[in-house]
């Protein structure tokens, strides 16, 4: 049986050449750093680059969306009243059962959520962006058009009443759009809706009309 000849020291790489091909790699790892990471996950965009291939505008998004569920989390905690006489977290396992007794209970008496159908329009100015959200139960399904003056980017999304840090859950999204229609299906209970960014010079109008079992609808 042959085996491969095993390089000889002048074939092996010297230690320059080593040296300039890890140079290469950090400079080029640098690069898709500064021009596609930065830009597209924190609209951090010091060359330009991110702007022009599009990938600034989905930082702003995901930022949006990031500081919108915060701020949300925080205002669901602040709703949450202290149980009297508590002075902390129960771990016993009859505590456990009786709070799963209790959601159960509390699920078995919440009364269904009526249809209804709603026409919500906002205004955006340029390079502003908005957002409407539906209130819904997990499985609840709301049917929606909305048509704009001019192109917008959008994003149905939705998130849980306490979502972790940075979630967000995206049904769709689109970039220089006039209209849209469908449905949306609750993965779970929260809040499902759209952010529309006005990309243009003018200002936009969008028109939203919505129908369906969600208990409340909400806009700037």
């Amino acid at each position: 049986m042959y085996n491969t000849d095993l390089p000889t020291r002048a074939e092996l790489p010297t230690s320059r050449q080593l040296l300039r091909s890890t140079a290469i790699a950090v400079v080029a790892a640098a690069g898709i750093l500064v021009t596609v990471v930065l830009p597209s996950e924190y609209a951090i965009d010091p060359t330009g680059v991110g702007k022009v291939l599009g990938l600034t505008e989905m930082g702003e998004i995901k930022a949006q969306l990031a500081a919108e569920a915060e701020a949300d989390r925080r205002a669901s905690e602040a709703l949450v009243p202290a149980t009297p006489g508590s002075t902390g977290p129960r771990s016993s396992l009859m505590g456990t059962v009786m709070a799963q007794f209790l959601i159960g209970s509390a699920a078995a008496q919440t009364p269904p959520v009526a249809a209804r159908s709603d026409e919500t329009a906002v205004v955006l100015r340029p390079n502003q962006g908005l957002e409407v959200k539906l209130r819904m139960r997990k499985d609840a399904r709301a049917t929606y058009s909305w048509t704009s003056t001019g192109p917008v980017n959008f994003d149905l999304h939705g998130e849980p009443p306490n979502p972790p840090r940075n979630f967000s859950h995206s049904y769709k999204s689109g970039r220089s759009t006039s209209a849209d229609n469908g449905d949306v299906v609750a993965a779970f209970d929260g809040t499902h809706g759209w952010f529309w960014r006005n990309r243009s010079a003018q200002d936009v109008t969008v028109t939203l009309r919505t129908s369906g079992p969600y208990e409340a609808i909400t806009r700037p």
